[in-house]
């Protein structure tokens, strides 16, 4: 959800500059940075964002360049008044003569004010044309990155998928090998073996062992994750399905009792985190 958006329009002698900037967040959080004379506008914005975007802690920026800055300026007279009256009274104690005077007037709190601008609908609709450009093309960037990102997981979806059938040939050997060690290691203890008391108890080691369930699930969720991501908005479901997948390697390496299948889940591991890390990207 990572993208970069820039649009500029002029209008009646002013330059609109607008960025749009995104990073990754479970759920739309929006940031403006607005003129003053723009602040009503935010939930206009907003839903206008919510629209296209979904996901994604999302910054708006608008700065405007005026080719006459110069603001215009009232005077509150009686304020004015006021104050002057007052320093009037003073000025024979202050030794103030009446340019001081006024000076010291001009400079008091809500003499001299700006007056406050009005916002024009016609001038808006420029404003929020090139926010809608700047969004266009921080979305257009986010796709960009999502087709470079769909590769990668379909890549890493495909390694733990190449690493199950790896975890396949290790189980066909695992078992007998199993079965070999425990009566090498019950020979040393014992002259007579009940054989078939071994033989029960071979089989229901094998059945704690047995892995075959957890191999199917893993596949067929990998599958699905694949599948899946052809879907759209589908950031949140693969995430689900990651979950899964992550549980049926952790049940397989408790399972393993072999160092070969454990160093395969431990890679299978690594694959899925990396998978979990490029979904928060997602949307």
């Amino acid at each position: 959800m990572t993208g970069f958006g820039k649009a500029n329009t002029s209008f009646k002698g002013k330059k609109v500059s607008v960025e749009a900037r995104s990073v990754n967040s479970k759920g739309l959080d929006t940031n403006f940075r607005l003129p003053n004379i723009y602040r009503e506008k935010e939930t206009e914005i907003r839903n206008f964002l919510s629209e296209k975007l979904k996901r994604g802690k999302v910054d708006i920026s608008v700065s405007v360049e005026s080719a006459n800055d110069e603001k215009s300026v009232v005077i509150n007279k009686q304020a004015f008044r006021n104050h002057h009256k007052e320093l009037k009274l003073l000025c024979k104690e202050l030794k103030m003569d009446d340019e001081e005077i006024l000076l010291a007037v001009l400079r008091m709190p809500n003499v001299m004010k700006s007056e406050k601008e009005k916002l024009d609908e016609k001038e808006w609709k420029p404003i929020f044309s090139a926010i809608i450009k700047a969004v266009s093309g921080l979305d257009k960037f986010r796709m960009s990155e999502g087709k470079a990102l769909e590769k990668d997981l379909r890549k890493r979806a495909g390694e733990i998928t190449r690493l199950l059938g790896r975890v396949e040939e290790i189980d066909r050997e695992r078992i007998p090998s199993v079965k070999e060690k425990i009566r090498k290691q019950v020979a040393e203890l014992a002259d007579k073996i009940d054989q078939n008391r071994f033989d029960q108890e071979i089989i229901f080691y094998s059945e704690k062992l047995d892995i075959t369930e957890e191999k199917v699930r893993l596949k067929t969720h990998s599958d699905y994750f694949l599948k899946t991501m052809g879907e759209d908005e589908c950031g949140r479901k693969l995430n689900f399905i990651s979950q899964e997948i992550g549980r049926e390697i952790n049940t397989i390496g408790s399972k393993a009792n072999d160092a070969e299948m454990q160093k395969v889940v431990v890679q299978m591991k690594d694959e899925l985190e990396k998978i979990k890390e490029q979904l928060n990207n997602v949307l």
